[in-house]
């Protein structure tokens, strides 16, 4: 309100100052008198001041249809004027919204069309370093490779757009399967920026299948100070790195080597169940049996295991079956009830021969988890007890088309492993291998293995009268003793 009101209190004086100096100047007695190429010409006040005005404003018109000359003659010589600069807005407005279609066209999936739109906008834009990514990539979606590569090695010449470049280049070279350039990339890559966890990831698995343990060391290293690796995972990975180090040193010879760095395994990793094998087979060889114990007993309580078990057993190489079992009381008192426990204790009571004590070792495993190892240890009782040759082979019929239980499994892929490894040996992913039953998949066969229990229980349960009936028969021959020119083997009676 009350600058309204000052607006309209300076109108007013400003209209006034002016309706006085006009009276004024009308009221003034004189004049203006110009002389000019010998004529005069005589003004009075008022027309005066209008003339005045009139040259002013005619000195600004001048003024600025030179300035307009000069801007012309500018823009005809390639300077940047205000014409230019329009046209160059016209130009980035079309530059600018075909880039913005080739993204559109990248993101739907149309390749072509995202590089026609970056051509264009490269055109209007002269921008390469957005429009040759757009370019890479639709030429890789594409299948162009030729071009995408083209296209990456130029943006290796411009310091902004090289990681981008080498990047691009290192995912060509793993679709293509050339390692070796791939893992060239990877650390120029990582030289350029090295917190990148993509890149991290890359160097590690293509340093660890190159079996360069120290490089890979240092690249976890890495990732744990830029923070894209927890510390008890790098602590897990690194002891992965130490395991995978020794055995390429004892692969060598260097058994000083080997030993030193197989302890160190061990003290990063105590859970890791082959650093511990090794490490404790290390301390046997050093004479260290109390360490070697220690050892396998740590990793034996964070998760029971038979290559722990039998390192364990390596301890005391010449002791009887009953001062075994006695000294392997300690190991299996710290998971009683645990699978591996328990076959563990089978095994040694069959060992001892004490077959009624390994059937109740074994306890209901038969039912509930019949594995492989757990219906072989069934025929060795079974065996052992005086039973029949027909009921232990049904037990091994029955072994042949069972699961074969807890094995080195990735997590990844699911591929089966009979050892150990750093990488799994179907997908290359860096330390994803577990010890646990693999999923379960029908097994198909022509052989008829799934047949064999059945058959062996059939012969098992045939009535007296047709074992009577087969007297008469041809005599029947087992294939475990007949040699290569088809008759009994020496010593062998035949069955009949």
């Amino acid at each position: 309100m009350l600058w309204s009101i000052t607006k309209i209190v300076g109108f007013i004086a400003l209209v006034a100052a002016a309706t006085f100096g006009a009276a004024h100047l009308i009221e003034m007695e004189g004049g203006v008198r110009i002389v000019l190429g010998g004529q005069e010409f005589n003004l009075t006040p008022i027309k005066a001041v209008i003339a005045l005005v009139f040259l002013v404003v005619a000195i600004w018109l001048a003024l600025k249809l030179v300035s307009l000359l000069v801007a012309t003659l500018k823009f005809i010589n390639g300077d940047e004027t205000a014409l230019s600069r329009y046209f160059d807005r016209k130009s980035q407005e079309k530059g600018y919204r075909a880039l913005s279609e080739g993204l559109m066209a990248l993101a739907s999936g149309e390749g072509s069309l995202a590089m026609s739109k970056a051509k264009k906008a490269d055109k209007y834009l002269r921008k390469p370093e957005l429009t040759n990514l757009i370019t890479a990539q639709a030429a890789e979606m594409s299948g162009d490779g030729a071009k995408a590569e083209k296209v990456y090695k130029k943006l290796l010449k411009d310091e902004r757009t090289r990681f981008v470049g080498v990047r691009g280049l290192m995912k060509q070279k793993l679709e293509a399967g050339d390692t070796d350039t791939a893992l060239k990339l990877a650390e120029r890559g990582f030289a350029l920026k090295p917190g990148h966890e993509e890149i991290q990831d890359t160097l590690l698995r293509l340093q660890a299948e190159h079996e360069n343990w120290k490089g890979a060391r240092d690249t976890l290293n890495a990732k744990l100070k830029y923070g894209t690796l927890p510390r008890d995972v790098h602590k897990r990975r690194d002891a992965v790195l130490a395991l995978s180090e020794a055995r390429d040193v004892l692969d060598e010879g260097k058994s000083i080597e080997a030993r030193e760095a197989a302890i160190e395994a061990n003290r990063l990793s105590p859970d890791l169940i082959p650093a511990a094998v090794l490490a404790a087979r290390s301390y046997i060889e050093q004479g260290s049996k109390r360490y070697a114990a220690r050892v396998v007993k740590k990793a034996w309580k964070v998760h029971p295991h038979p290559d722990l078990a039998a390192a364990y057993a390596e301890i005391e190489p010449d002791e009887t079956p009953a001062q075994r079992l006695k000294r392997f009381g300690k190991l299996l008192s710290m998971h009683p009830g645990h699978r591996e426990s328990r076959l563990l204790e089978a095994e040694l009571h069959l060992a001892a021969e004490d077959f009624p004590a390994a059937r109740r070792a074994l306890g209901d495993l038969i039912e509930t988890d019949p594995d492989a190892r757990v219906l072989t240890i069934m025929a060795a009782v079974e065996r052992g007890e005086g039973s029949s040759d027909a009921v232990v082979k049904g037990w091994l019929a029955r072994a042949l088309s069972a699961p074969r239980g807890p094995q080195w499994v990735c997590d990844t892929c699911q591929h089966i492993h009979t050892d150990w490894v750093p990488l799994c040996e179907n997908c290359h992913s860096f330390d994803t291998l577990s010890w646990k039953t693999p999923p379960a998949s029908t097994m198909t066969t022509s052989t008829g293995i799934e047949m064999l229990p059945l058959i062996v229980g059939a012969l098992e349960n045939r009535p007296e009268e047709s074992e009577e009936a087969d007297d008469e028969a041809e005599p029947v021959v087992d294939a475990e003793v007949v040699e290569e020119n088809g008759q009994p083997a020496e010593g062998q009676e035949a069955k009949k």
